[in-house]
């Protein structure tokens, strides 16, 4: 595995299981607020590092999921954006978006000829 996959794995997954327990967890509080900075960075990490993990298929670089990247960069900014704000509903609709996409995503590696889903699934 490369430096960037393992990286990528790594962030995705930590974000992914902060993501269940932020959503768990009391609102508004301290560790709400460390928690969900820590998952921002994990976050923006695993969608930045995702722009050097290309599917070369038919000469192709980027694949559609690299759309999903971007869209959860932007969805971190209006996040930040609007809880820096005082909008506290906008902040929430944004964050869980991205965590949606996340799952979705997480979903995805799943398929067959994906990294993880050899993983999981041999192959």
């Amino acid at each position: 595995m490369s430096p960037i996959i393992a990286l990528h794995t790594v962030v995705a997954l930590t974000a992914l299981i902060l993501g269940v327990a932020i959503l768990l967890r009391p609102k508004g509080t301290a560790v709400h607020k460390l928690a969900g900075r820590i998952w921002v960075a994990a976050m923006a990490i695993t969608a930045i590092t995702s722009f050097w993990i290309q599917e070369l298929r038919d000469g192709a670089g980027f694949s559609w999921i690299h759309i999903l990247s971007i869209v959860t960069l932007v969805g971190l900014a209006r996040a930040i954006y609007a809880i820096r704000h005082g909008n506290v509903k906008a902040h929430q609709r944004a964050m869980i978006s991205v965590f949606a996409g996340v799952m979705i995503a997480g979903a995805f590696t799943l398929l067959p000829g994906r990294i993880i889903g050899g993983w999981i699934f041999g192959g």
